[in-house]
């Protein structure tokens, strides 16, 4: 397992990426790692990547050239791993335990964001801690346990379970469950909005909790 270490990396990922406020102070103070073509947001968020990472197969020359003083540690295309999870690793050798994906979230492949999503629920499970982020929607993995999650009043969200779900708790919100038991593929827990930073409490199960920070059409 990796050192432990308060520092926050930042994985910048190929998926849209809208700057926000909320995405500006995920980025405070944090370290970045860039994979494969993530790294074209380097230039919008005003950081210059430590590490850039990947088969560079989603990478146009004048997006290297634009860059040469960064670290790039190029793999094959024909590898076990995604870009964005050999950026994932390369963060964790260097001490990371708190990991922002940004960029994670929709894109032009749908298998990709899946994987991401996927992913961190791995991550979560082996003891990091994860966020994913497009700017405009922001995921957590969800695991047995207690945690807070700091959304605005009357923004969107949803709990998407992974595995069916038990003693699930959801208080602060517009429809709140306690003690609740959630079936596989069930819809009960999509489109709920939030009455300021939400309480989640968990007995068993795996799910992804999905936020649209900025959408208050539900308000």
């Amino acid at each position: 397992m990796p050192a432990t270490t308060d520092q926050t990396f930042v994985v910048l990922l190929g998926g849209a990426l809208t700057v926000t406020p909320r995405l500006r102070a995920d980025m405070a103070g944090a370290r970045v790692v860039a994979a494969d073509g993530g790294m074209r947001h380097a230039a919008c968020l005003g950081v210059t990547p430590e590490l850039w990472v990947g088969d560079f197969d989603s990478t146009p020359p004048e997006l290297i050239a634009a860059w040469p003083d960064v670290e790039r540690q190029p793999w094959p295309a024909a590898k076990n791993e995604t870009d964005g999870a050999i950026a994932v690793s390369a963060a964790a050798e260097r001490g990371a335990r708190r990991i922002v994906l940004a960029g994670a979230l929709g894109g032009e492949r749908s298998d990709h964001a899946m994987m991401h999503l996927v992913h961190a629920v791995f991550l979560e499970e082996e003891g990091f801690s994860i966020k994913l982020t497009s700017g405009e929607e922001e995921a957590w993995p969800l695991l047995p346990g207690t945690r807070e999650i700091d959304l605005p009043k009357h923004s969107l969200f949803s709990v998407l379970g992974l595995s069916p779900l038990s003693g699930l708790f959801i208080d602060n919100v517009r429809y709140p469950l306690a003690d609740f038991s959630l079936p596989f593929g069930s819809s009960r827990t999509i489109s709920n909005v939030a009455e300021g930073p939400i309480r989640l409490s968990l007995a068993s199960g795996r799910a992804l909790l999905i936020a649209r920070p900025y959408d208050f059409s539900g308000a």
